[in-house]
């Protein structure tokens, strides 16, 4: 990675602590949440659509998303658009309290778990603090490596983890938009390239734009920082509609990426939009 991209990378990591002042933190601490004037609803749905969103499932709930991908469109009708290539995650969110959430999930491809902690640190208000700023923390295990291919592999190869801040504004009652520095490190970096860094960089781009009570339309781009030279693999992009309905939302999207968990997304995207190379998927969130 080069000293541009780690100097870019720090300094946007350095935004929380630059702006999030002492009086501020003890703001959140005593204020009483229900005399407050915090910014609601920067987005509706739990993902962006590949990236997490700064929202949170609430105390005492449980969200159960099921996330579908299909196979790639540019296969045509010898895989009917991607249908006989699909892949699944099962993803349980609970929410411990109002700021603090646990997951756990289950993706088809490469068979990979994943537990996760999804935390705010700090909340929109209309007038005062300016953005919403949020930990995630994820630790997934890859059970589909075979140590009959793979001699000498050990649990430890099986490991990733991801490190972001999800910093979000809502800039009016329509827009929204989030930035996500990210860290991820995978134990072990398979075929077909070799020389990828363990430790890997990116920075996530999304936004939301509602065009009705119940509908908006959402995008987000990763751009992964140090990617090695020769690597086949692109960056995520993903653009989609939520859908409001009662108690779940509904989110349906194409993307270049058909890999669903997030060290997935971000190193193995395949696809090509130019090229008709794309994967329509869709996310559904229901709360209980």
């Amino acid at each position: 990675m080069t000293l541009h991209y780690k100097t870019l990378f720090v300094f946007l990591l350095s935004i929380p602590l630059f702006s999030f002042s002492q009086d501020d933190l003890l703001d959140e601490l005593e204020v009483d949440e229900s005399e407050s004037q915090y910014v609601e609803a920067a987005f509706k749905g739990l993902k962006v659509v590949n990236f997490e969103s700064t929202k949170l499932v609430a105390k005492g709930d449980l969200t159960f998303i099921v996330a579908h991908r299909f196979g790639s469109l540019e296969n045509g009708i010898d895989t009917f658009f991607g249908l006989d290539d699909a892949v699944t995650r099962l993803n349980f969110v609970y929410g411990f309290t109002e700021w603090f959430n646990l997951g756990v999930s289950r993706s088809s491809l490469n068979a990979v778990y994943d537990v996760s902690l999804k935390y705010r640190l700090a909340r929109q208000k209309r007038d005062g603090f300016p953005v919403n700023i949020v930990g995630f923390n994820a630790l997934t295990i890859n059970t589909a490596l075979d140590s009959d291919d793979l001699p000498g592999l050990e649990f430890a190869n099986r490991l990733g983890y991801v490190t972001q801040l999800l910093i979000s504004r809502k800039i009016n009652k329509s827009l929204s938009l989030e930035i996500a520095p990210t860290f991820f490190h995978e134990n072990l970096i398979g075929a077909p390239i070799e020389n990828q860094d363990n430790a890997q960089f990116a920075i996530g781009f999304g936004g939301r734009h509602k065009l009705t009570k119940r509908w908006s339309i959402n995008a987000d781009y990763a751009l992964h920082l140090n990617r090695a030279s020769g690597d086949p693999f692109r960056n995520a992009l993903s653009i989609g509609v939520d859908l409001e309905t009662g108690g779940h939302v509904f989110q349906l999207h194409f993307t270049n990426a058909q890999p669903i968990n997030t060290i997935g997304f971000l190193r193995q995207a395949t696809g090509n939009f130019s090229e008709g190379d794309i994967f329509f998927g869709f996310n559904l969130n229901r709360t209980f």
